[in-house]
């Protein structure tokens, strides 16, 4: 088969997470299940935010965002893998591969850059208090968060277009359940070394450098906190430990799977389930568990609704 525009690939095949028809019928009840608690729970902080008076603090407004981000997030992916679960083969368009795929990365990264705000809020309620009302006002969390989306938009047009122009003349078989940079280079009919490094480069610098800033604000907070009674340290540690917990679950998979050349793409099929499907999960149950106000407020609204 010789060459062919870009264009010319019709469809692609996902692969499943298993081949056994038995565990991919318990797999759609499960990830269907997984899925459905991404949209509701999120959904609810979405909405119990922007209802509530009182949660009207930078940290609810960053929230408020990361939540609908999650939801954004997990649909790019999660309806095409659980459907695949019924089907034999899980054809999607070549134009939904690359929307796919730019969607991936929009979303994601700017999940990345809302998480880093998200810390410089931390930062400053626990190092900063006094001054936290000037250092942090509503007008500047609205610029950081319009900052995470432009970025993630920059970086999601950096990494899908390369990928779009490349020729693909088949087989076209795609080693992952979703549309992703390393899976389509493999099937590209051209050299893509310099396609590969690119995206290493995009992605996995931008992973592994808000990880370490987070992981060093984090470091800043614990020494901030030398002096200071458990009740403090239990307050400090109770303000961000869900944040914390966040981030390890989200930036430590994705990390892995960007920050190194492409290899084996059967691991990463597995590690990208953490950051794709059960981060989005378990964030708002994160969230709402830990947090009195968050708490309280779902409780309100459930009853308004009711």
């Amino acid at each position: 088969i010789g060459k062919e525009n870009p264009s010319s690939m019709k469809e692609f095949i996902l692969l499943s997470l298993s081949e056994n028809r038995v565990v991919q019928k318990i797999s759609f009840v499960v990830f269907l299940l997984f899925y459905t608690l991404t949209v509701a729970g999120n959904l609810l902080i979405v909405l119990t935010v922007t209802s509530s008076r009182h949660l009207n603090s930078p940290m609810y407004l960053l929230l408020c965002h990361l939540s609908f981000v999650d939801v954004c997030f997990s649909s790019v992916t999660a309806p095409q893998m659980i459907s695949g679960f019924l089907v034999e083969n899980n054809t999607i368009s070549f134009a939904g591969c690359i929307g796919q795929l730019f969607g991936l990365h929009f979303f994601g990264c700017t999940e990345v850059f809302i998480l880093t705000a998200m810390a410089y809020d931390r930062y400053v309620a626990i190092c900063r208090p006094l001054r936290y009302p000037a250092l942090v006002s509503r007008r500047l969390c609205g610029r950081m968060v319009g900052v995470s989306w432009a970025g993630g938009f920059l970086h999601a047009t950096l990494q899908t277009l390369p990928t779009a122009l490349l020729p693909f003349c088949g087989p076209n078989k795609v080693a992952h359940y979703f549309c992703d940079v390393h899976p389509l280079l493999h099937l590209a009919c051209a050299d893509t070394r310099a396609e590969s490094l690119a995206a290493v480069a995009n992605s996995g610098i931008i992973s592994l450098s808000c990880f370490l800033i987070l992981v060093t604000s984090y470091v800043v907070i614990l020494v901030s906190l030398r002096g200071q009674t458990l009740a403090g340290w239990h307050k400090a540690l109770s303000t961000c430990g869900s944040h914390i917990t966040v981030v390890i679950l989200y930036l430590g998979p994705s990390t892995f799977v960007y920050i190194r050349p492409s290899g084996d793409l059967s691991k990463d099929r597995s590690v990208a389930v953490f950051y794709t499907i059960i981060t989005p999960m378990l964030n708002p149950f994160i969230y709402t568990l830990r947090n009195g106000e968050v708490r309280g407020a779902v409780r309100k609204l459930c009853r308004r609704k009711v």
